[in-house]
């Protein structure tokens, strides 16, 4: 396990949790880090979008049961406005409710589909040297046969926003192979102030959307847009891909499972151990297996069959394999 650090400032934690599976996601996270980090002292926020012009349905969340628990466990409810992302690109609650935090506390946003495994405490956060999670895949950009190539693309994002493009690049990774090119999954981030940071990933992402480079006329936005506007961001703000020990975050401390057939099928024991722990109480249970998929993989035990179909020590290197073999024997729920 990671050994406990010189104290760290103190900061907040936040989701973003709507009505349906996100708000579901958010009982469990909460659930894990009260089990699993004791000792944190922030505030855990629930960032709920609010119904609006950009959403056809209410996106908040209505069940009073789970509104409840999330209380019980510790969660505050944040209420933030789409002003302009929203059900078009739901990936962007996590630019627009960074508005909505307390400004100038240190925080760091998780994906409501994260589950606390360790002592968040432990984690050394330098909020003047942001990061974002390196368990990824290269799925931004798609370079195509006549040009530009990797760094063609990458670069034009870089002058467009008067930013140092060498500086970025892994040079110990082959030219024109992704892994050289600053890229983020955006289940994790943290900085010093939700606003500063909320406000460069509001304009570099509405800039990229509405005025992107020529050399990006082929490639596609969506659903990248977050993960094309984040390394950005974080590298204009001092950061990088390593301002983190390895194995903490996406580690021994937490675990960005994305749905849980992917959870039981490729995830540690570890994982498992603190899901099943931490959704066993009765006043956890009665709210949880009103959502079906829940109801089904952790309750009703689908989740170790599913899990049985893979041998972790040598799982398919992408994930929509994993995906497949799922469906494949019906396991497939979200």
């Amino acid at each position: 396990m990671p050994r406990k650090s010189a104290p760290i400032q103190p900061f907040n934690v936040v989701v973003v949790g709507q009505q349906g599976r996100l708000a579901h996601e958010a009982v469990i996270f909460a659930a894990s880090l009260r089990a699993m980090s004791p000792d944190f002292t922030g505030r855990l926020i629930v960032a709920e979008p609010q119904p609006g012009p950009r959403w056809s349905k209410d996106p908040s969340i209505r069940n009073d049961d789970l509104r409840g628990l999330l209380a019980d466990l510790g969660a505050e409810i944040v209420p933030f406005e789409n002003r302009h992302f929203g059900e078009s690109y739901p990936f962007g609650n996590k630019i627009e409710m960074l508005g909505a935090l307390p400004k100038g506390e240190a925080f760091v946003f998780f994906d409501t589909d994260t589950l606390i495994t360790g002592d968040l405490m432990s984690v050394p956060f330098d909020f003047d040297r942001p990061t974002a999670s390196l368990r990824r895949e290269g799925t931004w950009p798609q370079p195509q046969l006549y040009g530009p190539d990797y760094s063609g693309l990458w670069k034009s994002l870089y002058d467009k926003f008067g930013l140092d493009f060498d500086s970025s690049l892994d040079l110990t990774q082959p030219d024109d192979y992704w892994r050289r090119y600053l890229y983020f999954n955006a289940g994790f981030f943290f900085y010093r102030c939700p606003h500063e940071f909320g406000a460069r990933f509001l304009d570099y992402a509405r800039a990229i959307r509405d005025t992107p480079p020529v050399e990006l006329c082929a490639q596609s936005f969506d659903p990248w847009l977050d993960q094309i506007a984040l390394p950005l961001v974080i590298h204009s703000l001092g950061g990088g891909r390593d301002t983190l020990p390895e194995g903490l975050i996406d580690g021994e401390v937490s675990c960005h499972y994305r749905l849980l057939p992917l959870l039981y099928a490729r995830e540690s024991d570890r994982a498992v151990e603190v899901l099943e722990a931490v959704t066993a109480p009765n006043r956890i249970k009665k709210v949880l297996k009103n959502y079906d998929p829940i109801k089904r993989m952790i309750y009703q035990g689908r989740g170790a069959k599913a899990r049985a179909l893979f041998d972790r020590e040598n799982l398919p290197r992408k994930e929509q394999a994993i995906r497949n073999q799922l469906k494949k024997n019906g396991y497939w729920m979200r």
